[in-house]
Order: C-alpha cells, then structure tokens, then sequence
C-alpha cells in the first residue's frame, strides 16, 4: 500500500510541475552593456544566433537565425533600456512556440546580476531538458564575452 501512495504522489508531482528554466548569475560588466548584448542583432549573434535582426521596442518582431530549419521569430513583450528585455516565441518549435525569453537585469557593485528565464514550457519533456542545459551553456558563452571578449564560433558554442 505504501508503495502505491508513493508512486501516485510521484506522478501527481510530475503532472504539476512547472517547466520554467530560470538562471542568475552575475557579470563583470555594466547594465547598459549586457542589455546591448542581449538585445542587438550584433550582440545576439555573439553569444547564442548565428543571425538575428530586431530592434528593442515592445511589438517589435525579431528574426533569430539558428540554420536553415531553425529560423525563428520573436516579439519583444517587456522592453526597459539597461533594465530588462522579453521575447515571446511566435514561430519556433512547437515546444518553444509560446515560450519566454528574458532577462532583467540589476546593477551591482561589480556589474550586472542577470536574471534569466525561459518560461511556459508545455511540459519538461525532453527537449525541455536539452535546452535548460544549453541555455547554462550558451549564458557561459554570454558571459565570457562579456567579460573577456570572447566570441565563439556557432558550430562550437555547445562543445565548449
């Protein structure tokens, strides 16, 4: 009996969990700085496209280039110069279709604390688990290039 109500607790569990990506993570670098990064096409494509095009205003679309199946859009939906930056995906795969990206930011003594999310996910299936570990990999890189200005080449960005 004890079993059963374990194993119903567990799946009860499993139906209600949220699948939300979320990391913080600080940056020897200013807020103005991190925001251009994260929201210009030239930022963008150093650290997670390989192209995008967009302009940071709330409705504005962005086109994310990630390769030829991969060309994605998004809508900026949260928008405050140095302060914070919102997609929602509205062509993507359908798991992130929907999705959102964002970021606040908040300045501290040494730089910028980045506050990163990745919500509404339909369900932690798989892919959900891929991208949380690509978004550590990729936020990495956005860091790295942050502070040293390290640009890694797209087809190596998940290797290093």
């Amino acid at each position: 009996m004890a079993l059963e109500s374990k194993s119903l607790a567990i799946a009860a569990f499993r139906d209600n969990v949220m699948a939300d990506i979320f990391q913080d993570f600080p940056v020897s670098a200013s807020a103005d700085r991190v925001f251009r990064a994260v929201t210009t096409p030239d930022g963008l494509s150093r650290w997670w496209t390989i192209r995008a095009t967009g302009t940071a205003v709330v409705g504005a679309v962005y086109e994310l280039n990630f390769g030829p199946a991969y060309e994605w859009r998004g809508r900026v939906t949260r928008c405050e110069a140095g302060r914070e930056f919102e997609l929602v995906m509205t062509d993507a795969d359908s798991d992130w279709k929907g999705t959102r990206v964002g970021f606040r930011l908040d300045t501290i003594d040494d730089g910028t604390m980045i506050r990163f999310h990745h919500i509404g996910w339909p369900e932690p299936n798989e892919h959900y688990r891929i991208s949380a570990h690509c978004w550590a990999m990729y936020l990495r890189i956005l860091r790295r290039y942050l502070e040293h200005g390290e640009v890694v080449p797209y087809d190596l960005r998940l290797t290093v």
